[in-house]
């Protein structure tokens, strides 16, 4: 194993960690991350969002200006995606899961663990396979690699591809001429590598990936089920209070052109596998190449390595903007307005990023053993977000007045878009690290590790709103009065408004760009820190290791920005910080029992969690949807892997992971379990009250029902968000 950046045995290595090499995967019938989440304690996954997490600690939101918390390393090649995780076990020699914080040696986003992943590489000796499956929903797999030497001394090559495509998808949309959706897919993998032995003290290795994918509603991002129950009628959509009761789904509706034959009807409630969409899911990975390369010096007492590699990646998302509204692709109010109310929602993920680390590790047999090194990682991305309203001609020329800032001229809105966002960021991170080994006695070794990181993001966001056939868009009309010349509304002036001062992390707050309406403003930040490890290790015996193990894990701040939310009030998050005290123990019972036990207590400060938090500044009480600092949390935990081999082929494994999380101070956020304050044990932050006075009509105080905000303090709550 290289959990530590070394090679050693599984069970010497004072870490809770998993690891499974190509072989065990093909026995254990893994070939995907989600099949890992059965085998590995404290593992999640969640396919649809490609958020992982250990131990509850994991990504949270897929803003890209905020990181993750499981660090993915291809290589030794940080990576923000879990995609090369997926990759079949004809690619990878070996997948190592490290769980808490991996402090020195995996700094970067490390504060939860690490998935570590290691490639085949090419052999000596001339070797080829080919591997074909056929599976249910006409699925079909065919792979295979070639590797050996080449005809220059010293260099060896290995090629290895992947083609997968399924054609039937789990779910039946029975919308006429629209496809099945779920897993439907048609990805491929291209990979090459170079192995070069220079001579006895130098080595190298580069690897080029490429992958594609052109899929249906397969990957993450996809469908991955139908909400069932009524949809959403349109006269709730339209906050068109004026209509009379029933108009929208209830068969009703006049002048509606709808090609589902279960018209307004949900199928999914009456059948889970069906669903009815008049737009279809495409998930997509173009232009997408992965470079890794090491080069390895050998001294006589130390080697220097470095390794440098990047990736250039572009992920595209086409999906409904709701599924829970009703496939009408348009209905004609009683004024004559005729509404298509289908609304295209476009993500993308455009990112280039590329590192570089330098470590020198000694190699001696004495009983000090150390590790030092420097990283450097630079990235740029960007993230557009956008909701077509594609058929609605009225959305490609706003109302002047809503544009004050341009002379009551707004610019044009050619590609129908009601929503666009999008970030532009640069990302830096560098690192200095070191960790020290000594060994006491030849049972008792103790181990220290330093690493100081500093992380930089700046950049922009871009964002405009426009509002059409809504009754908040002309305040005091519906669009049955204003009829077939109902106008689009540009909210973006409205929405946007610069203050006095820029809030934290913001250099330059709002401006407006006449060309295209958007409102921008942009961001900078830095944060760093000091993290570290100190472990002592006792193996009384080859068969038995024991470890206790204090870590401080380190996660940067960032912004909640793009994605789920626009030019938010408050986009800042401070960085969060995990104190970690964990005892393990791996033994081996003879040769056909082994067990690893690891308990664990997380202090945790100031955990970045998406939530409605409650201002009460002013005296009056407003909810925001920030990135919230938790103040303080707590999680404890035990976890158990075992593996008995009674006979020669036969394994029985057996893992068992608990977790007790708690938010010990908190004051803003709104329980989610509890938005209303309804349980007796809660503590209530607004009040009736609070609601009512900020009221805007008297026609909605229904609404502050829902209004009397919870605070989190002393309840249980799961800090990943899978």
């Amino acid at each position: 194993m290289t959990a530590e950046r070394r090679e050693q045995n599984l069970q010497d290595v004072p870490v809770a960690i998993s690891a499974y090499t190509s072989e065990k995967r093909d026995l254990l019938g893994i070939t995907t991350v989600t099949d890992l989440t059965n085998f590995t304690p404290g593992l999640q996954y969640s396919s649809q969002l490609d958020r992982v997490s250990l131990r509850g600690v994991g990504r949270t939101s897929n803003v890209h200006a905020a990181d993750p918390s499981v660090s993915v390393y291809s290589d030794g090649i940080y990576t923000t995606s879990t995609i090369e995780a997926g990759k079949s076990p004809l690619f990878l020699e070996r997948v190592e899961i490290l769980r808490g914080p991996q402090a020195t040696l995996y700094g970067r986003n490390a504060i939860a663990g690490a998935m570590n992943l290691v490639s085949k590489r090419p052999t000596d000796e001339m070797y080829a396979e080919v591997r074909a499956t056929y599976a249910n929903y006409d699925r079909h797999i065919v792979e295979g690699a070639i590797s050996g030497p080449t005809a220059i001394p010293g260099v060896q090559f290995r090629l290895a591809a992947n083609w997968e495509k399924q054609r039937k998808g789990w779910y039946d949309n029975i919308v006429p001429g629209q496809p099945d959706e779920g897993n439907v897919i048609d990805t491929n993998i291209v990979e090459g590598q170079l192995k070069f032995e220079f001579n006895e003290n130098f080595e190298g290795w580069a690897k080029l990936t490429t992958i594609q994918w052109r899929n249906g509603s397969g990957g993450p991002g996809s469908r991955g089920n139908s909400t069932p129950g009524p949809y959403a009628t349109f006269e709730i959509a339209n906050g068109a209070t004026s209509l009379e009761p029933g108009y929208g789904c209830s068969g009703r509706v006049t002048n509606v052109s709808n090609p589902s034959p279960l018209g307004c009807a949900n199928p999914t409630t009456a059948d889970p596998r069906k669903f009815a969409s008049t737009i279809p899911y495409q998930v997509k990975l173009n232009d997408t190449f992965i470079f890794a390369s090491e080069w390895t010096w050998h001294a006589s007492d130390f080697d220097v390595k470095y390794t440098t590699g990047g990736t250039r990646y572009h992920y595209k998302l086409n999906r409904p903007a709701d599924d829970t509204v009703a496939p009408v692709e348009r209905f004609t109010l009683p004024g004559g307005l005729t509404v298509f109310p289908q609304q295209l929602y476009n993500y993308q993920e455009i990112e280039e990023w590329w590192s570089h680390e330098l470590t020198v590790a000694s190699t001696s047999d004495g009983p000090l053993q150390w590790l030092a090194g420097v990283y450097s990682w630079n990235e740029h991305f960007e993230q557009p977000t956008s909701t077509y309203l594609y058929s609605q001609p009225q959305i490609a020329a706003p109302l002047g007045a809503s544009c004050p800032r341009f002379g009551n001229v707004c610019p044009p809105n050619p590609l129908l878009q009601r929503t666009i966002d999008t970030p532009r960021f640069h990302i830096q991170s560098q690192a200095i690290y070191g960790q020290l080994d000594y060994k006491f006695t030849d049972a008792l070794k103790a181990t220290v590790g330093l690493r100081y990181s500093k992380d930089t993001k700046t950049g922009s966001e871009e964002a405009r709103v426009l509002c059409f056939a809504f009754f908040a868009c002309t305040p005091g009309l519906t669009p049955e009065q204003t009829g077939p010349f109902t106008p689009a509304i540009d909210l973006t002036q409205a929405l946007f408004i610069p203050g006095a001062t820029p809030p934290k992390g913001v250099s330059r707050d709002f401006t407006f760009d006449p060309a295209t309406g958007r409102a921008r403003r942009e961001y900078d930040a830095d944060w760093d820190a000091v993290t570290g490890n100190a472990t002592l290790q006792w193996e009384p015996d080859r068969d038995t290791t024991a470890f206790v193990r204090y870590s401080r894990g380190y996660k940067a701040g960032g912004f909640r920005i793009g994605v789920d939310t626009a030019l938010t009030a408050n986009p800042y998050t401070d960085a969060e910080f995990l104190d970690n005290i964990e005892f393990g123990l791996k033994k081996n019972f003879g040769r056909t029992l082994q067990a690893n036990i690891a308990a664990f207590h997380y202090w945790y400060k100031d955990a970045q969690i998406p939530l409605t938090i409650v201002n009460t500044a002013g005296g009056i009480t407003q909810a925001q949807s920030v990135f919230y600092n938790v103040p303080r949390a707590t999680s404890k935990g035990v976890e158990l892997e075992a593996i008995w081999q009674p006979i020669e082929d036969l394994q029985i494994l057996f893992n068992y992971s608990y977790l007790d999380s708690h938010i010990t101070r908190a004051r803003g956020p709104v329980d989610p379990a509890d938005p209303a304050a309804l349980d007796p044990r809660s503590t209530p932050i607004g009040s009736l009250a609070d609601c009512q006075a900020r009221l805007l009509t008297p026609a909605v105080a229904d609404n502050c029902a829902a209004d009397v905000f919870t605070a989190l303090t002393g309840g249980a709550f799961s800090l990943a968000r899978t």
